[in-house]
């Protein structure tokens, strides 16, 4: 099922707007989260510890997928060293000498500005997708609470 097609039946839902769009701004928080490879099982049991709409919730987490989540994470990685200061963002590595070692040891300072961005701008998409879901939901329905 196509991405654009989860959203239309997102909009055929009957539960109240609130909840559905809850459910959604949590996906998006989730799928931008730094916990790589978690997603989708923390999205369906965050969403059935909460009783929220698991499609609803599943959707904004696949929000983040192999197409998305190269230009999300460096986005969110850029946002978290800008806001720490980081002066060199991309270290320099030798690349003709690399080793799995060395490559963490060398991408080590990445880690918290990856962790910080991606809460960060997880947190915002969030919020706004809450608004515009919401919206959304009330222009195609009129029995929302």
């Amino acid at each position: 099922m196509r991405f654009r097609d989860r959203l239309r039946e997102i909009l055929t839902l009957r539960d109240s707007h609130h909840r559905l769009a809850i459910a959604f701004a949590v996906g998006i928080f989730i799928g931008m989260s730094p916990l790589l490879g978690l997603h989708t099982v923390l999205g369906i049991a965050i969403a059935w510890a909460f009783r929220l709409n698991r499609l609803v919730t599943i959707t904004g987490v696949f929000v983040t997928n192999p197409w998305t989540i190269v230009p999300i994470y460096t986005f969110s990685t850029w946002v978290g060293a800008k806001c720490l200061g980081t002066k060199q963002i991309i270290p320099h590595i030798d690349w003709s000498n690399i080793t799995f070692t060395s490559f963490i040891y060398n991408f080590k300072s990445l880690l918290l500005p990856f962790i910080l961005g991606t809460l960060l701008i997880g947190f915002i998409s969030a919020i706004i997708s809450y608004f515009i879901i919401y919206h959304a939901l009330k222009r195609t329905h009129y029995h929302g609470k």
